[in-house]
């Protein structure tokens, strides 16, 4: 009885919409449309044709590849320079943990403002030591890096909070055991015991930052629009451009539905191949 208003609400919130998410990608229903039909597989196999979708899905994978290693790595290095520097550890983790606390949408006009192609501080600087600037966000070569490059400074603090919680956790007595036996350097240490026992935080923290990296909406909304040349466009992106401004909502369900198989896989590697790596007991 006490699980019952919880359960309730899971199942209002989550499993009915991811039922209807389903039953939508079998029509061909239009947003705003008082009638469909009831088209089976026709939505994926029309995904499965489209070039566009590929195009965004590499775009997505790339991406992931890519911001997740470099968030959880940067946020690992920062983690442990902060534990082992005695002085403002307070100030360093507000630092790094404050672009985490912004909204992406501020945060993407501040970068815009940043990366103007005339106005820009960055092409500025590059001005200054004689270098050329380009248009950062309008380039095909440097949209989907300079994006990347706005994710990891997002997420790059929530990474190391995660790392500097797992450093707190690990007993000191395991260190004194170490140099006992022979593991009497820093990077001995941290090979040894340090890495090891973070890693259950390493799988969290790459499973969290893996999802939030597909997931990827606001700053491609707010600075490419999936441009130039849908050279930025990622799966989320196309998932809304189809359903809220082509209306093709089955179409889009059918994007959503492979979304929902990325998560759902994510989710199964954490449970039943990851775990059993990182776990000791």
């Amino acid at each position: 009885m006490l699980a019952g208003p919880g359960i309730l609400l899971l199942f209002i919130l989550f499993i009915l919409p991811a039922i209807a998410v389903f039953a939508i990608a079998a029509t061909d229903w239009q947003l705003g449309a008082k009638s469909f039909s009831f088209v089976g597989l026709r939505n994926f196999e029309l995904l499965w044709q489209d070039a566009d979708f590929w195009h965004s899905m590499i775009n997505t994978l790339a991406f992931v590849s890519v911001c997740v290693p470099v968030t959880v790595g940067l946020g690992l290095i920062v983690a442990l320079l902060i534990e082992a520097e005695s002085g403002f550890r307070a100030f360093y983790r507000a630092v790094h943990f404050l672009p985490f606390m912004a909204t992406m949408a501020a945060a993407a006009i501040a970068w815009e403002s940043l990366l103007h192609p005339t106005i820009g501080l960055l092409n500025q600087i590059l001005r200054s030591f004689g270098v050329q600037g380009t248009n950062w966000l309008r380039d095909e070569n440097t949209v989907l890096p300079v994006l990347g490059a706005i994710f990891v400074w997002k997420n790059l603090g929530y990474a190391m909070l995660l790392f500097l919680a797992g450093l707190k956790t690990i007993p000191s007595d395991l260190y004194d055991a170490a140099e006992v036996d022979g593991a009497d350097g820093p990077l001995s240490r941290l090979a040894t015991v340090t890495l090891p026992l973070l890693g259950p935080i390493a799988m969290f923290a790459l499973v969290v930052v893996a999802l939030r990296a597909f997931e990827v909406f606001d700053i491609i909304k707010v600075l490419t629009q999936g441009g130039p040349g849908k050279a930025s466009e990622m799966l989320l992106y196309t998932l809304y451009v189809e359903s809220f401004e082509y209306l093709r909502t089955g179409y889009g369900a059918a994007v959503s539905v492979v979304f929902l198989l990325i998560v759902i896989g994510l989710t199964l590697l954490q449970v039943f191949v990851l775990d059993k790596r990182v776990h000791y007991q």
